[in-house]
């Protein structure tokens, strides 16, 4: 089950869900009250934005089926290269207001400043929010430093303000049950994807999910839109490592429910955790939140994140 269909969330099952898991860290790791209390206040504008986006009128996109499909079969995710209008008067409030969250949160002067570029038009956010959309990451960070701003906060306040958007357009483009017969070309090429990259926005996964249904079953989810997938066979989602170099292991024996999948070919780490069911959009920052301690272990040892991919249209990752 390479593309897997995620059910519908509303914003009280998102905000119980978020709740229990919170009280859940804090009950364990009281250490992360400040991250936890912060990630609260983020996560909050998050969900709210999500609600308001998913219950407003996405834009109309001119993207049939076996466009689509010509595209995955390529390796190419749905979103690349595509002009897709941001709905910039929507998102722009909660950008804002995630900034002043983080300001208030640790981010201090930095948060700030970027506040301030945005609402003065300094840093244009409806073009802001398009290069977050389109994984522009090297665009970001370069506007951020041309305007003194830090580049990393930047990418991260666009990000968060623009995800509900990603994650709305990618339940109406990509989920597909019940597609008619002229559809099954792209749902064969949602089923025959095999690459350890989003299909829908090209984003890295954050971690995999072992659901208690299936927990022989490693799925991927996304860091960005939050949408799930799982590869043909154990192996490196990075490099396609799938020999003696690619090693998953459980880092601590207290929580043999927690693995670390490293690769010593490409020298990048994936976090796995066995979960009941899997997380709804946005609540995977908060899985990954709580396993910061297998990141810290895998940084000790020498692996990495890898940056995003960049996709230029027609061409796949070998």
């Amino acid at each position: 089950m390479p593309y897997v269909a995620l059910p519908v969330e509303t914003r009280a099952s998102r905000e119980a869900g978020a709740q229990a898991h919170w009280a859940a860290i804090r009950a364990r790791r009281p250490d992360l009250e400040p991250a936890v209390a912060l990630q609260e206040r983020l996560i909050s504008l998050v969900v709210g934005l999500a609600e308001t986006v998913e219950h407003g009128r996405l834009p109309r996109l001119s993207l049939p089926p076996r466009y689509v499909a010509a595209k995955l079969r390529k390796g190419v995710p749905v979103m690349s290269a595509e002009p897709i209008p941001m709905p910039t008067p929507v998102l722009a409030p909660t950008l804002l207001a995630l900034c002043g969250a983080l300001a208030e949160g640790g981010a201090g002067e930095a948060a700030r400043h970027i506040e301030e570029a945005i609402a003065t038009g300094r840093l244009e956010a409806g073009s802001l929010l398009s290069a977050s959309l389109a994984r522009d990451q090297q665009a970001i960070r370069t506007g951020g430093v041309h305007h003194g701003l830090a580049p990393d906060l930047v990418w991260l306040v666009a990000e968060l303000a623009v995800s509900p958007f990603a994650h709305a357009l990618q339940r109406t483009l990509v989920d597909v049950p019940g597609r008619t017969d002229a559809d099954q070309a792209l749902r064969a090429a949602l089923d025959g994807w095999s690459h350890g990259y989003c299909l829908f926005c090209g984003s890295w996964p954050a971690l995999i999910e072992h659901w208690a249904e299936a927990p022989t079953v490693g799925v991927l989810r996304c860091s960005f839109c939050a949408l799930a997938w799982s590869l043909p066979s154990p192996g490196c989602a990075y490099c396609g490592e799938r020999g003696a170099a690619f090693v998953s292991s459980i880092p601590d024996a207290t929580h043999p429910d927690r693995r670390l999948e490293a690769c010593g070919s490409c020298r990048s780490y994936l976090k796995a955790m066995a979960v009941d069911d899997p997380a709804p959009f946005p609540l995977l920052a908060i899985a990954d939140l709580d396993t910061m301690d297998v990141d810290m272990t895998a940084m000790q040892s020498g692996f990495q994140r890898p940056p995003l991919m960049s996709f230029p249209l027609g061409q796949s990752r070998k």
